[in-house]
Order: C-alpha cells, then sequence, then structure tokens
C-alpha cells in the first residue's frame, strides 16, 4: 500500500505590528472621509448657497460666505403664493396615505406569497417581480384616463389609492423574503392556538416583521416625498401642490430666479427627509441586513 503524503505545515502568519496596522487603520479612515467629502460635497455647497446674497452663489465657489444672507429662509418662506408650510403640509398628507397603504397592502401581499397555498402562485409571483421592471412612463397615460374618468385628477387620491392596493411590488418581494427566513413552526403553533390565517398574520408574522415594515416605511417616505413626476401629472391646484412642484415654482422662465430662496427652501424640504431617516436607521439596517438570510 502506498502511503499519502501528509501536506506540509503551512507556515504560521506573521502577526503585523500595531504600529502598521495603525497605519493602515489611519489611511483606511482617510480614504473614507475623503470618498464622503466627495459625497457630501453638493448637500454642503447647497447650505453654503441658501446663506450667500444671490450675487455670490455663482460667481464664489468657496463654502463659507463672505456676507451671511440669513433673509433668505424668511424670502423663501413666503415667496410662493402660500407660505411654504401649506406645501410640506400637503407632501405630508400624501406621504401619511402611502405609507399607510404600503404597509398594510404590500405586508398582506406579502403574507399570501410567502405562506399561503393557492393556485398559479408561482406564475402570479413572477408576474408581479416583472412589474419592477415596467417604467412609469409605460402605466402613467392608461393611469391618468382611469383617474380622470373617475374625477379624480387634481386631487390627493391618485398619488394615495393605488398605495392601497400594494402596486409597489419591490416592497412586496422585500418583505415576502423577510417572512420566509421566519420559522414556520411559529404558525404552526399559532394554529394550535386556534389562530387563522388572519390571527397568524396580525399577532405573529407582523411584530416579527418591523424592519421590512420599517424599511418599507422610509423607503416609501423618501420617495414619495421627493416624486415630482407623478404629482406634477395630477396636481394641477395651486392649493394642492407639494414639496416638489412648489421648489419649481421658483424657476422663472424669464431667468430671475430667487436662486438664495430656491436653495434655502431645498435645504427645508431635506429636513424631515433626513429626521426620518434618522429615526428608523436602526431598523433600516436590520431589514436590509436580514432580508433573505435563512
Amino acid at each position: 500500500m502506498t502511503e499519502t503524503p501528509t501536506p506540509a505545515p503551512s507556515k504560521p502568519r506573521a502577526k503585523q505590528s500595531p504600529a502598521t496596522l495603525g497605519v493602515k487603520r489611519f489611511v483606511f479612515h482617510l480614504v473614507l472621509i475623503g470618498a464622503a467629502m466627495v459625497m457630501i460635497y453638493p448637500l454642503l455647497w447647497m447650505l453654503s448657497a441658501s446663506l450667500k446674497p444671490i450675487d455670490e452663489i455663482f460667481a464664489d465657489p468657496g463654502l463659507i460666505p463672505s456676507t451671511w444672507e440669513w433673509g433668505n429662509y424668511a424670502d423663501g418662506w413666503n415667496a410662493l403664493p402660500h407660505p411654504f408650510e401649506k406645501y410640506i403640509w400637503n407632501s405630508m398628507i400624501i406621504v401619511a396615505g402611502s405609507i399607510l397603504g404600503n404597509l398594510v397592502s404590500c405586508s398582506m401581499a406579502a403574507y399570501a406569497f410567502a405562506r399561503l397555498r393557492f393556485p398559479m402562485r408561482g406564475m402570479l409571483f413572477a408576474i408581479m417581480l416583472g412589474t419592477i421592471m415596467l417604467p412609469i412612463h409605460v402605466v402613467i397615460i392608461p393611469q391618468y384616463i382611469l383617474f380622470n374618468n373617475l374625477g379624480w385628477v387634481d386631487t390627493f387620491w391618485p398619488l394615495i389609492v393605488p398605495k392601497l392596493l400594494a402596486t409597489d411590488a419591490f416592497f412586496i418581494f422585500l418583505m415576502v423574503q423577510f417572512i420566509r427566513g421566519l420559522p414556520k413552526e411559529l404558525d404552526e403553533a399559532a394554529s394550535i392556538d386556534g389562530c387563522g390565517y388572519w390571527g397568524t398574520y396580525l399577532r405573529v408574522i407582523m411584530p416579527l416583521c418591523m424592519p421590512a415594515l420599517a424599511t418599507t416605511a422610509i423607503f416609501t417616505f423618501i420617495w414619495t416625498w421627493n416624486d415630482f413626476y407623478s404629482q406634477l401629472i395630477y396636481l394641477r391646484d395651486i392649493d394642492l401642490q407639494t414639496v416638489p412642484l412648489a421648489l419649481r415654482l421658483f424657476m422663472d422662465s424669464t431667468g430671475t430666479t430667487n436662486w438664495g430662496a430656491l436653495f434655502a427652501m431645498s435645504i427645508v424640504a431635506l429636513g424631515p427627509i433626513f429626521g426620518f431617516f434618522l429615526a428608523g436607521q436602526r431598523y433600516l439596517v436590520r431589514g436590509i441586513a436580514t432580508t433573505g438570510i435563512k
């Protein structure tokens, strides 16, 4: 019998000195800080421009204003036909309805795809995923005709009602992957305790899906708050216009745009996004990190 040669023992990896590790860590953090500054520079420039006189915004590329023009915020707040809080309130109404609609409808659809057995489930799930590839420009015309026939144009309903019908396939897929990672023994235990499908959905699945629900709420808030195209199509009344449409009103076709007020209100418009994101950041990271892990 031939003896199999034993592999030679590998040499232990030499330990790096604390000084070498410190230098590598310093260089790594320096690169991260540099990349972060590149990404955050446009925001810093806009903040600086909101505090400059109009004639210095594009003439002075520096970030520190030579003259601090705090009046841009007061001018921007009252420059439009309504105070800017009116447009913030309109955006909040649409955002609240969209978040509520997505949380309820998408979670119900995701529970059905992840846990229930019904005919053509696989094909319907594939069709649902296929709708993610459809650009909004493909469906906006038939949707507009439908909502116009219903008399909903120039109201908030075209922007809220579709969210109640689970039209955001991305969030359904996100929740399906999360629910599939939950042990099915929980459903069986709930069934033994007398819970039906609705009881299992409300008392077992939804409390465990808080990270996925928070992720859905945060993305819905950001996407709806920044949505310009749909709101431009359906909202024509100045009393119903939202923050993106209000910012557009600062742009004057005659070339006399009040850039200082525009940048000031752009900073104000970013405030709710940052606040909502920071409030749910912990759940957002958990939701993304655990989605799809079994």
